[in-house]
């Protein structure tokens, strides 16, 4: 299945809605920090991510160093950004 990228457009329009999320890798990921309590937390919302990751079949490029995630998405399949990194960001933002 092809994924269409987003247009510079739409990137920015999303940008600006998508709380907390900054663009990242020349404008073909966005990616986003979290700071929790300490690394339970921080654990416990990862968990929490994965299972959406598997709901939404689009898993994020992230890292976690004790109490902070950091959270990269993009689309391999298109390139760039896509309406997928959109939806998971927002998803994610739900999960606060």
């Amino acid at each position: 299945m092809t994924v269409a990228r987003l247009t510079e457009n739409e990137r920015t329009t999303w940008l600006s809605v998508l709380d907390g999320w900054v663009l990242a890798r020349d404008g073909e990921a966005i990616a986003r920090q979290f700071q929790f309590a300490d690394f339970s937390e921080a654990f416990c919302f990862m968990t929490r991510i994965a299972l959406l990751a598997e709901k939404h079949d689009h898993h994020p490029e992230w890292s976690n160093v004790y109490n902070r995630v950091d959270v990269t998405l993009t689309t391999h399949d298109a390139g760039g950004l896509s309406h997928r990194d959109v939806e998971m960001a927002e998803a994610i933002n739900k999960l606060l």
